[in-house]
């Protein structure tokens, strides 16, 4: 891993994930890996009990090419990451290996057919998870329980299980979706700013100045954004305006009681029916505190009376640290997937 790229991390700054019966293997580690937009994060663990002993970052997120998800830059950052976590720690054997990578569900194939061998020449694993980023966020949230998690950032996805099989919700994208997202509640915010420029109904005074003190005079807004790559990114740099302006604005208010009724029907669509089912909110857009949180907490309890909602235990790294602790021990309970969880010698 490059230097530039690369940071030790200290162990604390991973939540574990809870303690596994130790089956004998006291001895072992696992690795955890989580790999988004953002770059790539490796953990190594204590087999018997998810115990973290110490995290490498690197801000380089790993590229697509004709493929997919390119293992030859996977494996070119996260060898040598696992050979530094390792070294102080002798002979201990590692067992099991779990990656999350965002994409993985559609841009994984490369990932599938070269990590096994590549894992099992470099450290002799045989116990492999292959998952999408949304199971980890699931696994490092709610654990090896029932429910459904809702990832929200940027876009907006999901994902729920019973633990006989997986159910997903939106992560569409932007144009097609991601309802209650960053992406969203931005584009809203600037729809409702374009309504008050051209005085239409449904327009906020409030967000037009916020839109003009951002991003300029908004007659010229359609010209700049539509052409640039990272749109979405841009739509929901502008969801932090809607809420500072909740408060006081009831255009924006209401563009987040609408947001978050869609981020209930999403755990609706996949959480389990029954008792005991769990609901937990993880990503940067809930950040956003009560103007979305207060309406999302009513509509929750309109929507899914019989789940209890909860906050996340870790994030996704440690929801991989989960995944391959419960390999090396036998106890994995969340179902397989071709697609959202991909098993090898399990």
């Amino acid at each position: 891993m490059p230097p530039e790229h690369a940071e030790a991390v200290e162990s604390s700054s991973v939540t574990a994930p809870s303690a596994l019966p130790s089956g004998g293997l006291s001895e072992g580690l696992v690795v955890g890996i989580d790999s988004g937009g953002s770059g790539l994060r490796v953990a190594l663990a204590g087999a018997a009990d998810g115990t973290v002993l110490g995290v490498r970052a690197s801000r380089e997120p790993v590229p697509t090419g004709p493929g997919g998800i390119s293992a030859r830059h996977f494996l070119g950052q996260v060898l040598p990451a696992v050979a530094a976590l390792v070294e102080p720690h002798g002979a201990r054997p590692l067992l099991a290996v779990a990656v999350g990578a965002a994409g993985m569900a559609t841009l994984g194939d490369e990932l599938r057919a070269e990590l096994p061998g590549a894992l099992a020449g470099a450290w002799g694993v045989r116990r492999l998870a292959l998952a999408a980023d949304a199971v980890t966020a699931y696994a490092g949230a709610l654990g090896q329980r029932p429910g459904a998690v809702v990832a929200g950032g940027t876009g907006m996805v999901a994902l729920g299980t019973d633990l006989a099989s997986w159910r997903r919700a939106d992560g569409w994208g932007h144009l097609l979706g991601d309802c209650g997202s960053g992406a969203w509640i931005g584009r809203a915010g600037l729809e409702a700013a374009m309504r008050a420029y051209d005085g239409r109904r449904g327009g906020s005074a409030a967000l037009l100045a916020r839109a003009e003190k951002m991003f300029g005079p908004v007659a010229g807004l359609p010209g700049a954004l539509y052409p640039r790559p990272d749109r979405p990114a841009v739509l929901a740099s502008f969801a932090p305006e809607v809420g500072r302006c909740a408060e006081r604005d009831p255009v924006a208010a209401d563009i987040l009681v609408r947001a978050a009724g869609h981020v209930a029907e999403a755990a609706e669509a996949v959480c389990p029916a029954g008792p005991g089912a769990l609901v937990a909110l993880t990503g940067g857009v809930f950040k956003m505190g009560d103007p979305l949180l207060v309406p999302l907490r009513t509509a929750l309890r309109e929507r899914l009376p019989h789940a209890g909602v909860t906050e996340p235990a870790g994030d996704p790294l440690a929801g991989a640290v989960t995944l391959a602790s419960a390999l090396a021990t036998g106890t994995l309970r969340l179902p397989g997937d071709a697609a959202l969880l991909h098993l090898h010698g399990a």
